[in-house]
């Protein structure tokens, strides 16, 4: 008996702070601590129901009155990209996309800051250290890995520079996109959008049928391009069904 309660996950509450995607409203957020000595299907039925994963801290909304934040994922076999994200997968042919494990490297963290301080500068992550990234990419109990998109070498020099990078985690129905960052001069390449296209085929070559995406929140202008990986599933209380 004690051993049972103490692999099941104690749920916490968090105080209620000034939501960061719609104006006037207050959020809070129900969370566990993911640790080894959770069963891993435990683990992962969280991530697959709405869950979100930051470093070895599984999360969900739990606002007041307000349910704006859907989880959604989108349906693999089914996704067949519009003509705007063709046009952005064939403006990056000239990315090649590396699957590494999750260890974090100096490069990273740069692109990492650059990013930042150009997107979101007022945000929550505006003040992470070196160390806090390392903790971002590292601390996971489940299979996690970063895809870094690199240009092809320079003929000349040889360089290949990072442009972009991914840190995902993988279910056991899917791919869960948990942190993404990229060169924020590269802005004609749309490349949030093309590692999503990127990590669709990825999933697909793996036969995955979902990769997740995150909350979808109605109104809010930063997750509405999430609109466009269509089809796509949202999680309603009657369970996942179609957006």
């Amino acid at each position: 008996m004690t051993e049972h309660k103490n692999n099941f996950p104690e749920f916490y509450i968090t105080a209620p702070q000034p939501c960061p995607y719609l104006a006037g409203r207050m959020e809070r957020k129900l969370f566990t601590h993911l640790t080894r000595d959770k069963p891993g299907f435990l683990i992962d039925n969280l991530l697959k129901g709405g869950f979100r994963r930051s470093q070895n801290i599984a999360y969900m909304p739990y606002c007041d009155a307000c349910s704006a934040c859907v989880p959604v994922r989108i349906v693999v076999d089914e996704f067949a990209p519009k003509r705007s994200l063709k046009r952005i997968a064939r403006t990056n042919d000239d990315v090649v996309a590396t699957r590494m494990p999750a260890a974090p490297s100096s490069e990273q963290y740069a692109l990492f800051r650059d990013y930042i301080d150009a997107r979101h500068g007022d945000g929550g992550m505006a003040e992470m250290s070196v160390l806090d990234f390392t903790l971002m990419v590292e601390d996971s109990v489940v299979e996690t890995f970063v895809t870094e998109y690199r240009l092809k070498p320079d003929e000349a020099t040889g360089e290949a520079p990072l442009i972009a990078a991914a840190l995902c985690d993988r279910l056991s129905d899917g791919i869960s996109m948990v942190y993404s960052f990229f060169d924020p001069e590269l802005t004609s390449r749309s490349l949030g959008t093309y590692m999503i296209l990127e990590h669709v085929e990825y999933a697909r070559s793996l036969g995955y049928p979902y990769v997740y995406l995150g909350y979808w929140i109605e109104g809010s202008r930063k997750m509405r391009y999430k609109e466009r990986f269509q089809p796509q599933e949202r999680l309603t209380s009657k369970g996942w069904i179609r957006g």
